[in-house]
């Protein structure tokens, strides 16, 4: 079975599990009810992060058991993703406080950073200690960034699609035999499953549960990238997400805000809010991130390539975000 055929069948599972979960946590009433952060104007069922997170974890231990990715690597990140998991489904339910929050998700990434795959690559110029710190805050960024981005129908399936695939056909090129490319093509394919119920107009969400676990998820994979000596692929597959999350917080706390409150400053959110429809911004979002996968790609050919890659995809998420900035679609 190749990791394409992986990808299918996630989603295909992803899909199953999501509308039997719709209809379970309509009848349950744990709605997501509209406030300040949110774009939607009428309660929808959250929480279908659970079945995208039960389908990529069954997932990640079947290529563990059938060894086509090492078991011992697997065990960590399924164990910490599934904790991660569920304090982020008693934070949809009732609400934690940003300490607890935040304070699980270090103890994650701190246990998780042994499963990096260390190669010759890694550190780099920096020395080990250095790498290792600006590895575990990248990841730790990460993981709330993408929770953070989370605010419009499909918007986070897409990036997920787009970072997980792109990771899949990367890994693939460089010609990694420990299973990664297999890996990202789950988690590829449950966002794509998931996707079908999320498009607009949205009939389930993805919930803190499924957004906080995928971002830990997706910086792994793309952190082993960076680790194989992908560093710049690494660094162009969530360019948009790490762009737009990045200025929005800088801007907010150069005017004295608490970033953890909820709020629509996100480009993309701007967008919705001058016009833009949740279909026409998300597809803006994928047609930006299929041209930051081929500069990952081309990134792949050398130093120079790589340079010029980093640059194209400046260019690209730039442009994005001056068309989302004032409500325009491509």
């Amino acid at each position: 079975m190749s990791a394409l055929l992986a990808g299918l069948v996630a989603a295909a599972l992803a899909w199953a599990t999501t509308g039997a979960l719709r209809k379970l946590l309509t009848a349950k009433e744990i709605l997501d009810h509209p406030n300040a952060r949110s774009s939607h104007a009428h309660p929808i069922p959250r929480g279908g992060g659970i079945a995208v997170m039960a389908v990529i974890l069954f997932g990640w231990l079947a290529l563990g058991l059938a060894e086509i990715t090492p078991l011992r690597l697997i065990w960590p990140l399924l164990g910490l993703s599934f904790g991660l998991a569920l304090v982020s489904w008693a934070d949809d339910l009732r609400g934690l406080s940003p300490l607890l929050r935040f304070t699980a998700q270090i103890a994650a990434v701190s246990i998780a950073l042994s499963t990096v795959p260390l190669g010759p690559h890694f550190p780099g110029p920096l020395p080990l200690w250095l790498a290792i710190g600006s590895a575990a805050l990248a990841w730790l960024w990460f993981v709330n960034l993408f929770n953070f981005m989370d605010g419009i129908d499909t918007i986070a399936g897409v990036e997920t699609v787009t970072i997980a695939g792109g990771t899949a056909v990367v890994a693939a090129a460089l010609g990694l035999l420990d299973g990664s490319s297999w890996l990202a093509a789950v988690v590829a394919g449950a966002a794509l499953g998931f996707l079908v119920w999320n498009r607009p107009p949205a009939r389930i969400f993805l919930g803190d549960v499924g957004s906080v676990p995928l971002g830990f998820l997706l910086a792994w994979l793309l952190l082993s990238l960076a680790a194989h000596g992908a560093w710049a692929a690494a660094l162009i597959l969530p360019a948009y997400f790490l762009t737009d999350a990045t200025l929005t917080l800088l801007r907010r706390a150069l005017r004295g805000e608490k970033p953890w409150h909820a709020h629509r400053e996100h480009f993309y959110q701007q967008a919705v809010q001058k016009g833009a429809g949740h279909g026409r911004v998300s597809a803006s979002v994928a047609v930006a991130n299929l041209a930051l996968f081929a500069c990952a790609l081309a990134s792949l050919h050398g130093l120079s390539a790589a340079i010029a890659a980093l640059a194209a995809s400046l260019v690209i998420v730039l442009v994005l975000l001056w068309y989302l900035r004032r409500g325009a679609t491509w």
